[in-house]
């Protein structure tokens, strides 16, 4: 389990920018049995537990000589730079089922989409799922090598999980799909091919004309 050292924070509100400046990010840790207690964490080095944790598996998290499990329950990104701007840990309750998002890798070729010349169309890139806070995976790996056509699929029924965990969607959702070739890729395929003007011979627009003159003086 990756552990994470942490400090309690004194600096609140506005000021918590002097905190970033450092080099340290604001973090508060709360739970159903604890109190909050507001943190903070070296930048750095909660980056690097992020990567390997995500926000659904559980990390020791150090504050002095006390220790507790804990999730990366929340997370909040500058809107411009992406960066961290402070950081919301869980403790929860081991013995009770929570609930957490967890990402979906997709893995291996899609032979409909590399044989065929499909697009292969995400629908769900993530699931909400429910189980034990020990047992949440950080990810659940989605094999695409199984859509071969274009009338394979592969539902939220398909996904593997551990049995204890429970994804909170309709079993026959799809998760996964390839499409054929658009009809409009093939329209513009055709727009783009030269055009031949054909264009009326005189003679014939002559003849035509001489032809009409004769029907009139008939009638």
């Amino acid at each position: 389990m990756i552990s994470l050292s942490v400090k309690i924070r004194k600096i609140l509100g506005k000021k918590t920018k002097t905190l970033r400046k450092e080099g340290f990010l604001p973090a508060i840790l709360y739970g159903p049995r604890i109190k909050p207690l507001p943190l903070r964490v070296d930048l750095k080095d909660f980056k690097k537990a992020y990567k390997t944790a995500g926000e659904s598996s559980l990390i020791s998290l150090k504050i002095g000589k006390k220790e507790s499990k804990v999730l990366i329950h929340d997370v909040q990104h500058h809107p411009l730079t992406d960066e961290f701007l402070h950081v919301d840990f869980y403790q929860p309750l081991l013995k009770e089922k929570v609930t957490a998002t967890i990402l979906l890798v997709f893995v291996e070729e899609a032979p409909a989409v590399e044989e065929l010349g499909g697009t292969l169309i995400k629908n769900i890139s993530e699931v909400e799922v429910k189980g034990l806070p020990q047992e949440l995976p950080k990810e659940i790996q989605v094999n695409i090598g199984s859509l071969k056509t274009f009338d394979d699929d592969i539902l939220i029924k398909d996904l593997k999980t551990e049995k204890d965990i429970e994804i909170l969607k309709e079993p026959d959702e799809v998760v996964v799909s390839v499409v054929p070739p658009r009809e409009e890729e093939k329209i513009e395929e055709e727009l783009a091919k030269p055009v031949e003007e054909k264009v009326k011979e005189p003679e014939k627009e002559e003849e035509e004309e001489e032809g009409e003159k004769e029907t009139e003086k008939s009638k």
